[in-house]
């Protein structure tokens, strides 16, 4: 699902501009350690969504990976927090946000890589060395070794 009907709503009442967005986005390795990314509107990311009213951050991670992904996941262990001005996006709609986003490591335990919601062009996993650039501006550290 490409946008809640809460955020339609804030939408409708402020138009562009900018909105702080609490979200969840995963870390996804395969067996050889590469990283999962997924294509959307053009650019390189994690599997990441906004969290829902009166979603958890870990719910809404689950939810994010399996609509974009096709995968179960279980989330193993929050590997960082971040925001600010670093974080903010403007959508090709002109939407602007600043994302406050909770990344979790997470473990496949099902499913399979397959387009669920349309809003995902392409998936593909890659190494760390060579990720493309992302649209969020993560701390490189965060990909450079499993957590745990």
């Amino acid at each position: 699902m490409p946008i809640s009907q809460y955020l339609k709503d804030l939408r409708e009442k402020v138009g562009s501009g900018i909105l702080q967005i609490p979200s969840a986005a995963a870390i996804i390795r395969d067996a050889g350690g590469r990283i999962l990314l997924v294509k959307s509107a053009g650019v390189w990311g994690l599997p990441a969504g906004a969290i829902d009213l009166g979603e958890t951050p870990r719910e809404a991670v689950v939810r994010e990976v399996f609509e974009e992904t096709g995968l179960r996941i279980l989330p193993v262990r929050i590997v960082g927090v971040f925001g600010g001005e670093k974080f903010r996006y403007v959508y090709p709609n002109g939407d602007a946000v600043e994302y406050f986003i909770v990344v979790f490591e997470c473990e496949i335990i099902g499913g399979e890589l397959s387009a669920q919601d349309g809003e995902v062009s392409e998936f593909r996993y890659f190494a760390v060395e060579e990720m493309p650039e992302l649209a969020i501006p993560y701390p490189q550290t965060l990909f450079s070794e499993k957590i745990g």
